[in-house]
């Protein structure tokens, strides 16, 4: 698969699968698509083009080591953005989990007439003052799988996450706004999909979210958590499937 030097410095490694309208499938903290995403790379290559990319740091990616600044999900999106012109795609289809998603959200905000449509899961665009402690579960990283930390070339995961839990916090205690205030310029229907059993991301956040947008939409998956992906697979694919399948050519 190839690799594509952007013009915010990055060099990012990506998988290219299928063919039609392009999609961006962006992936979650200490993930990278193929080891993580293979389902969904198959099923949604059968109709797309898809372009999945290891974000900066992750996997084959660069510059190393990944980290995490205040400002990451916007400079995540910032690299996203680029690798859409490097690639010359005027205009796609986003999908985004997790960090993923909280990415793609930023992205959207930021040129919204680059994105035919949106969907995400385990992202609500704002954090508030109960997602303080939330993060804080993330660390230290013991839940991080030695297989996992070996694709990203970490030998040490603690000082990584504690600076992810570090950076997310210091989002809340900021006022919380990731890309709520960017919500607004999104004008591409918009899917937002969240587990009634997520932790993390509050169901009221998501719905104060999609309020700001044209056409978004909240969906709450019952019994179901974080990685609805995993979780719900049978529904995902029904309800993100319907979605797309209504975005006019």
């Amino acid at each position: 698969m190839p690799f594509a030097h952007i013009a915010t410095g990055a060099r990012l490694y990506y998988e290219e699968r299928g063919s039609g309208p392009p999609l961006l499938l962006i992936h979650g903290l200490m993930d990278v698509p193929a080891a993580h995403y293979p389902a969904l790379l198959d099923w949604l290559s059968a109709d797309y083009r898809v372009i999945a990319p290891s974000l900066r740091g992750y996997g084959q990616s660069t510059p190393k080591p990944r980290d995490f600044p205040p400002d990451f999900y916007h400079r995540d999106a910032r690299d996203v953005l680029a690798l859409m012109d490097a690639l010359n795609i005027e205009q796609a289809h986003l999908l985004g989990y997790s960090d993923g998603g909280e990415v793609a959200l930023v992205a959207a905000g930021l040129q919204p007439q680059r994105f035919r449509s949106v969907v995400t899961w385990g992202a609500v665009g704002y954090f508030g003052p109960d997602m303080y402690d939330a993060a804080e579960r993330a660390y230290p990283g013991d839940w991080i799988p030695e297989a996992d930390r070996a694709l990203h070339g970490i030998t040490d995961i603690n000082p990584i996450m504690r600076q992810w839990v570090d950076s997310v916090q210091h989002m809340v205690s900021a006022g919380g706004d990731v890309s709520l205030s960017l919500a607004h310029h999104i004008t591409c229907p918009l899917l937002l999909l969240l587990g009634d059993a997520d932790r993390l991301n509050p169901a009221a956040y998501g719905q104060q979210f999609v309020n700001e947008t044209a056409q978004g939409r909240l969906l709450v998956i019952k019994d179901c958590g974080h990685s609805i992906h995993n979780e719900q697979w049978e529904q995902f694919q029904q309800v993100v499937g319907d979605f797309l399948t209504a975005i006019p050519d």
